[in-house]
């Protein structure tokens, strides 16, 4: 009789689940941010909400947890009710590189996560200053082979996709150049202005303005595909380094076991709106060009990008700060 009444409470129990996936959403939908107000994550999830309020009827309620490169979001997403209502802006820091800087991750961003959908990313491009006496990758490529360990490069900090960039680019050519770490962009921005700095993978945003005032030379963007921002600036591989693709990603991603109905009903709506001229625009705006694509897509990127970065960071020596 106890086996009979417990396995009709499990009955119940699904039955009460499954009811709850197909009304989904009924209430707002907590979006977790691993960065402050204002961060790329940030923006991407405030220019989609109005879109996909409408289309789900339901709210976006942001919500910022910055700190330790997006774990404490990322942790606090994956212990949450697998219900569709808590999701975070997963980043390629979160979901790739962060499980090889960190020893000990409080979280593992394959087996913790349902991916639901890329949103977009934002590739860098490579500028040097003025000075440094090479007009294309293969004379700098050539130059930093000349002068071991005496060129030098500026990032935003230890392990981000600034600074593993250049990782990735002296791991495949076999140079070494000095790794001059800054507290932010800005202030590597500003050094290599200076002439403190030789060059630097930096964020489209940031330097598009100052390549087009002729202050750096720009070589190549380090995405897959040609940024609209740069139509005319070749990729990386097409500037004479086959292979490299390095680019900062976002993606929506929920606890581990969401319904797959509830998954297919967030991938949908995401896409949609993405899709739409005016998100689009938006995030074009802030350096961020519209990647989308199924769930399984998103999950076979993470997995392929935790194997790259993996190797990327072992070979650099990275360490979180």
């Amino acid at each position: 009789m106890l086996a009979t009444r417990n396995y009709l409470t499990l009955i119940l129990m699904l039955d009460a689940v499954a009811a709850t996936a197909q009304n989904y959403p009924a209430r707002p939908i907590r979006m977790i941010i691993p960065f402050t107000a204002g961060s790329a994550a940030d923006i991407i999830a405030r220019a989609m909400d109005p879109a996909l309020r409408e289309r789900l009827g339901q709210p976006l309620v942001i919500d910022n947890r910055g700190g330790a490169g997006g774990n404490i979001a990322a942790e606090m997403t994956a212990k949450s009710t697998p219900d569709g209502y808590t999701l975070m802006m997963a980043t390629i820091g979160t979901h790739a590189i962060n499980l090889a800087l960190y020893p000990k991750l409080p979280y593992h961003p394959q087996r913790d996560f349902t991916p639901v959908a890329l949103v977009g990313e934002s590739p860098n491009v490579l500028v040097i200053h003025p000075s440094v006496p090479a007009q294309s990758i293969r004379d700098l490529i050539a130059l930093a082979k000349a002068r071991p360990s005496q060129l030098n490069y500026g990032s935003s900090g230890a392990g981000t996709s600034v600074h593993l960039s250049a990782e990735l680019f002296s791991s495949m050519t076999g140079v070494r150049m000095v790794h001059v770490p800054f507290k932010g962009a800005t202030e590597a921005l500003t050094a290599l202005l200076g002439g403190q700095l030789d060059l630097m993978f930096a964020s489209l945003s940031s330097s598009i303005p100052l390549i087009k005032a002729g202050r750096l030379r720009a070589f190549a963007v380090t995405g897959a595909q040609r940024s609209p921002s740069l139509p005319d600036m070749p990729t990386m591989a097409e500037a004479g380094l086959p292979g490299y693709a390095a680019a900062a990603w976002y993606g929506i991603a929920g606890p581990a076991a969401l319904p797959p109905n509830t998954v297919n009903t967030l991938n949908s709506a995401a896409v949609a709106v993405l899709g739409t001229s005016d998100v689009k625009a938006r995030l074009f705006s802030s350096g961020v060009e519209v990647r989308t694509g199924t769930p399984e897509e998103f999950a076979r990127l993470i997995d392929s990008e935790i194997v790259k970065w993996a190797k990327v960071v072992k070979d650099s020596g990275a360490k979180a700060e």
